[in-house]
């Protein structure tokens, strides 16, 4: 009885498993889910040219498509960090197609360090090169609700 007395005291985002993160890149809207139900939604930051699918470092542009979340950064230059394992394989085949490196590093992230506090002005713009960005707070409820092999999904 004592156990489920104290989980009433908790948010339901407190114990909810995420099987998917689903950007929207148009909306610039990042969302959690368990299965239909959406357990938290965050405003984000992109790139600065955010519109299309990323083909090469430098271009600033977020990948499109579906990727994984493959491994969390805790000594990241932002406010902690989670790994999309882009290039995947057909990003690295149309690359070298093109004689161009297709990028990598993408991440998701909070703020940089030392500039957390700049946040309610910073998310207003698209100031990455490439990663998702969120607030502070935000990214310790992401880590804390994502796990390494996530799969997330991200369209314009």
């Amino acid at each position: 009885m004592l156990l489920f007395l104290c989980c009433l005291c908790l948010p339901v985002s407190a114990w909810a498993g995420v099987d998917l993160v689903q950007v929207d890149k148009s909306d610039r809207q990042m969302r959690l889910l368990d299965g239909d139900e959406v357990v938290a939604t965050y405003s984000i930051s992109l790139g600065g040219s955010p519109q299309g699918h990323k083909t090469q470092e430098g271009d600033q542009k977020t990948p499109e498509g579906r990727y994984v979340l493959d491994y969390k950064n805790e000594a990241s230059g932002y406010h902690r960090s989670m790994h999309i394992s882009y290039p995947n394989e057909a990003d690295t085949r149309q690359a070298k197609a093109r004689g161009v490196s297709p990028g990598g590093f993408i991440m998701v992230h909070g703020q940089r360090n030392g500039f957390g506090w700049f946040a309610p002005v910073l998310q207003y713009f698209d100031w990455t090169n490439g990663c998702i960005a969120i607030t502070n707070s935000e990214m310790d409820e992401f880590m804390s609700l994502v796990t390494q092999g996530t799969p997330i999904d991200i369209r314009w």
